[in-house]
């Protein structure tokens, strides 16, 4: 039988495993001779007063019941003779082909962006040049939205035996093994792209196909049934069973399944801003100025206020950041937010947003879909416009923002295209200034010092999630009208990052299969 034990310990101790093996069995009141090996099973910060202390779930284990600390990927010895067709290579999508693989499946997966390598080229004229590729951008190509912005694991999924899973494949696939360790396991951009490429090869290997630059442009349904898809206008595939894990940005997606009277619906969202700190700051207020060495990496914060109703809440916040223009069309800009592995760069960046209801919205009907999109993408082009319809991006210092006031200056910012000093009271709708102004207010009486005019708004963060849903059963995860149609992921409503996507992936082709056997 195994003992799990919780010690706590200081930021300086917790690489000194002789220490935390005679704390962990003083605790568990155990002796060498009782158990076989011992490992740390889960590890997080406490950083709500001083000192810091760094909490730690230490497992002990007796002869025979040694647990298995990484389950690798396993490709299934007998195949059987069934393709699964898959649109997007974001997380879902490429957990679906590997979860196909293992159960002996062929998936075929169109990815209407490059590859990760040929991605790079795309992401430096958007930074470089301003030049925005419609198809391939920090939102389209290979890994999706996830491969450049950041590699955030944290997810509140409670299928805790699938999130586990996912994340032993990705240790398999080259990942960290502290990810399967610490309470906010990150992986970071620069250590993403070799992981997806491993990724990939594995599903060729295995007798997958991947097609990059290969985009659904129609859908074909006959007596409430898949039938086939369209590829780039010309190539067409029977289909029966279509895993459609498009992300929360295909926009042409959403139209092209209203246009084939499909069903899709309006769903709430959040849209606001992309705040930038110094991260000495941050660390001086979430650690109570003990970060003075290498024992505690850049801090994070989590704030949320309700706002007149509505709540106001940071989302995919980076420490030692960078914040990157994420725009998918010419004509709109758009901030998102990444850091390396490392997490060392000066500064730290969040989105701070305001949650969105259909219903909120001056022109909603029920029987609109497009309600809350048509919302999103009319913020993104008067942010494009009033910056100069590059892709800079609107700015404005906190205090100035509240007070109303257009900022003379700004301290030097990560966002790469450039920043244009404007007044966002002018340029966000009033349901969103509002209440971030109220927000930001008592944020600073959360975080003392938080708020201040060294902090710097860039406008907009409207990608947070997707805001048309795609409904589907929830018994069978199929569409609700059409049969062998799987709605996937973020793109479809049912996820909201890397590792709910990878596992809603994996979901609905565990429901394919079970149609298989």
């Amino acid at each position: 039988m195994n003992t799990l034990v919780q010690i706590t310990v200081l930021p300086h101790q917790q690489e000194d495993e002789a220490l935390i093996l005679r704390l962990a069995k003083e605790k568990a009141k155990i002796k060498a001779k009782d158990f076989e090996g011992w490992r740390i099973r889960k590890r997080s910060i406490d950083a709500r007063r001083k000192p810091v202390k760094i909490n730690l779930q230490v497992e002990f284990w007796t002869e025979g019941n040694a647990p298995t600390l990484v389950n690798h990927f396993t490709p299934a010895k007998e195949k059987i003779n069934k393709e699964i067709h898959i649109i997007g290579a974001g997380p879902a999508g490429l957990y679906a082909a590997l979860r196909a693989i293992e159960a002996g499946a062929k998936p075929i997966l169109f990815e209407r962006g490059k590859d990760v390598r040929a991605r790079r080229r795309d992401l430096a004229k958007i930074n470089k040049e301003q030049v925005v590729n419609p198809e391939s951008n920090y939102c389209f190509g290979e890994g999706g939205a996830g491969t450049y912005s950041d590699g955030k694991l944290y997810t509140r999924s409670k299928k805790r035996g699938n999130v586990l899973k996912g994340m032993e494949w990705l240790v398999n696939f080259g990942a960290d093994e502290n990810i399967l360790i610490d309470a906010h396991p990150h992986i970071g951009t620069n250590k993403l792209p070799q992981i997806i490429t491993a990724i990939r090869e594995c599903i060729i290997e295995n007798g997958g196909e991947v097609h990059f630059e290969s985009k659904l442009t129609d859908i074909a349904v006959e007596n409430y049934t898949l039938k086939s898809i369209t590829i780039n206008n010309q190539d067409v595939y029977p289909c029966e069973n279509l895993v459609l894990a498009t992300g929360h940005s295909a926009r042409d997606i959403f139209e092209l399944l209203h246009k084939r009277h499909i069903k899709i619906e309006a769903k709430p969202f959040a849209l606001g801003v992309r705040i930038e700190h110094q991260q000495e700051l941050i660390d001086e207020i979430q650690y109570h100025g003990e970060k003075t060495n290498d024992n505690l990496p850049p801090a994070s914060y989590s704030l949320v206020e309700q706002v007149d109703g509505m709540g106001v809440y940071s989302f995919c916040m980076c420490p030692g950041g960078i914040i990157a223009p994420c725009a998918t069309d010419k004509e709109e800009v758009v901030t998102n937010g990444w850091s390396p592995s490392k997490r060392n760069n000066p500064y730290s960046n969040s989105g701070i947003v305001v949650s969105v209801s259909p219903e909120d919205l001056p022109n909603y009907t029920p029987e609109n879909p497009f309600v809350a999109l048509d919302f999103q993408k009319k913020v993104e082009r008067d942010c494009w416009i009033a910056a100069g319809k590059t892709q800079r991006v609107p700015a404005q210092r906190m205090i100035d923002f509240v007070e109303g006031k257009v900022s003379e200056d700004f301290p030097k910012t990560s966002y790469q295209p450039g920043i244009v000093s404007v007044d966002l009271n002018k340029v966000l709708p009033g349901i969103i200034a509002n209440r971030l102004r109220e927000a930001f207010i008592e944020f600073g009486k959360k975080m003392k010092g938080y708020y201040t005019n060294e902090a710097v708004l860039h406008a907009p963060e409207s990608r947070t999630s997707s805001p048309v849903s795609i409904p589907r059963d929830p018994i069978t995860l199929e569409h609700v009208e059409v049969k062998g149609l799987y709605p996937c992921g973020e793109g479809a409503g049912y996820a909201g990052g890397i590792m709910s996507a990878a596992i809603d992936g994996i979901n609905c082709v565990d429901k394919i299969i079970e149609k298989f056997v």
